[in-house]
């Protein structure tokens, strides 16, 4: 059976759908890095930052699937927990956006077609959600292909974006291991509900997807936050197929190696080029990627071109790609040991952070808890000695460390607690997007986007007042271009300013080479 029966968005005049002619400064790039480099051969760090641009009124329709786990230890407070989420998050959707409802126990059922959401719709949504009902058993794999199928059946895909969302509240019991089911290019995030759950394939099937979450929501009242959180990124996707090379310069410089999470790679060895590939980026989300470089020795001062770096993307279709920008050092025999960016330290402090916590994991899976309790600990002391013990991931890191301790007192606690999450945390930190996951929500709150923290209010509102429904997003992004008037074009602004400073200090170099 073909699911090609997506319904047409039907335009309005304040709707937003009207395709947009694509501008630069969607994303903002930052390189960071030592200046001064010796005569001899050595080694340098880059730090590079791509930040997503501020989210307007201009963003692409969202196509959403909500795949969702009605099997038998559903029944009760859970299934009305999942009702309540549903409807969170049918209310922020607006006229611009799709969405389907799938539900699995022993097979699945494509519930909800692709539709738009309008006044009707919702009501239409409200009252089969309202109406689920759970039974039978855990058929995770039917669902991920239903979800998927949805998705991939469309007759309307030009210039949207896409997500499924999957919650499951246990272990697969039926229709084979969901893990190994291919996703392609869909991001995929997945929630395990309750204490019962399955957090190793679910992380899975979320690290088959290129950008794809894995959130675990052991506390049912969490759930509703759970899904604004990644539907607020979700409704703030910037850009879609964002990519990143670095080229070395011949001669000047060998990249030793890049490091970008769990991001995938691709080497051009006839150029010396690395290409991370990101997929999507939501408003305001950063993504941090560590250049090694080796620079061969030298026989004389001078200036140095090291690194050209460049990124693409696409919007609503169109596709974009910056001009190259260039990492230029200087060359010195007068050269006084330089101490590490701060930045830099912190974010080689989190992935120093993130390898004890897999570790830990490692240990635990083989019954050394004592082993992993005390890497944990002394993980945790070592964070006394970072220079700024204020700054937000290093807090951040300190509380995860002590959270997963206190998971890991008994082999029972570490697998209904410390697996999940520890399994969530490492993919929040892979992908550095955010995650929920235990108390985090009262912390510090890094890779979490300003629209995240706001549907965290609007979803704790929502919990205690369901009869109240929370802002559209067209409402919440009223309010921020009201605050921020030139949101919508302050990337394009800063990406132009950035260039002419380029050409201005390409026209410098020229001249000085000259003299």
């Amino acid at each position: 059976m073909s699911f090609n029966d997506d319904e047409q968005i039907v335009t309005t005049q304040d709707s937003g759908s009207k395709p947009t002619p694509i501008i630069p400064g969607r994303v903002q790039l930052l390189s960071i890095h030592n200046n001064m480099v010796p005569l001899e051969e050595s080694k340098l760090r880059v730090m590079l930052e791509i930040t997503g641009g501020d989210s307007t009124n201009d963003r692409p329709g969202l196509d959403l699937v909500a795949v969702l786990d009605v099997s038998g230890s559903m029944e009760g407070e859970k299934i009305a927990k999942v009702k309540t989420a549903m409807l969170f998050m049918i209310y922020k959707l607006s006229p611009i956006d799709r969405l389907s409802v799938v539900t699995f126990e022993w097979g699945a059922k494509r519930l909800y077609p692709l539709r738009q959401i309008t006044e009707n719709s919702q009501k239409e949504l409200e009252n089969l959600i309202n109406g689920l009902n759970a039974n039978g058993g855990t058929n995770i794999t039917a669902g991920l292909q239903t979800g998927l199928k949805v998705i991939n059946d469309r007759s309307l895909s030009g210039g949207r974006s896409v997500g499924i969302m999957l919650m499951s509240d246990g272990e697969q019991n039926e229709g084979g291991d969901a893990a190994k089911v291919p996703v392609g290019n869909v991001p995929v995030h997945t929630f395990g509900f309750g204490t019962d759950q399955d957090p190793v394939v679910l992380k899975a099937i979320a690290d088959n997807s290129i950008e794809g979450t894995f959130s675990e929501v052991q506390n049912m009242d969490n759930l509703s936050i759970a899904f604004s959180q990644c539907l607020a990124g979700l409704l703030t996707r910037v850009v879609e197929d964002l990519r990143l090379k670095v080229t070395r310069y011949e001669d000047e410089s060998t990249i030793e190696q890049v490091i970008a999470g769990s991001y995938p790679q691709s080497k051009d060895n006839a150029d010396g080029s690395v290409t991370v590939t990101f997929g999507g980026l939501y408003a305001k989300e950063v993504r941090k990627v560590i250049v090694d470089l080796l620079l061969p020795t030298v026989t004389q001062e001078r200036e140095a071109d090291v690194l050209q770096i460049t990124y693409s993307y696409s919007f609503q279709g169109s596709p974009f790609e910056a001009n190259p920008a260039t990492i230029t050092v200087r060359r010195t025999g007068k050269f006084a040991e330089q101490q590490e960016r701060p930045e830099v330290k912190i974010e080689e402090t989190r992935l120093r952070i993130v390898n004890v916590i897999k570790e830990a994991r490692k240990m635990a899976e083989k019954n050394e808890l004592r082993n992993a309790r005390d890497k944990l600990v002394e993980a945790q002391n070592s964070l006394g000695d970072v220079d700024d013990k204020s700054n937000p991931m290093v807090e951040m890191l300190a509380s995860e460390l002590q959270q997963l301790s206190k998971m890991m007192e008994s082999q029972q606690i570490y697998e209904k607690q410390g697996r999940p999450f520890a399994l969530s945390s490492e993919i929040s930190h892979d992908r550095q997007r955010f995650t929920t996951r235990g108390d985090q929500e009262e912390g510090p709150r890094p890779f979490a986007t300003p629209r995240m923290d706001k549907y965290l209010e609007q979803a704790r509102s929502f919990n205690k007042e369901p009869s109240k429904p929370p802002p559209s997003v067209d409402e919440d992004v009223q309010e921020e271009i009201t605050a921020n008037p030139l949101a919508p074009v302050i990337g394009a602004i800063n990406y132009y300013l950035q260039l002419a400073i380029k050409c201005l200090q390409a026209i410098e170099k020229i001249i000085n080479r000259g003299l």
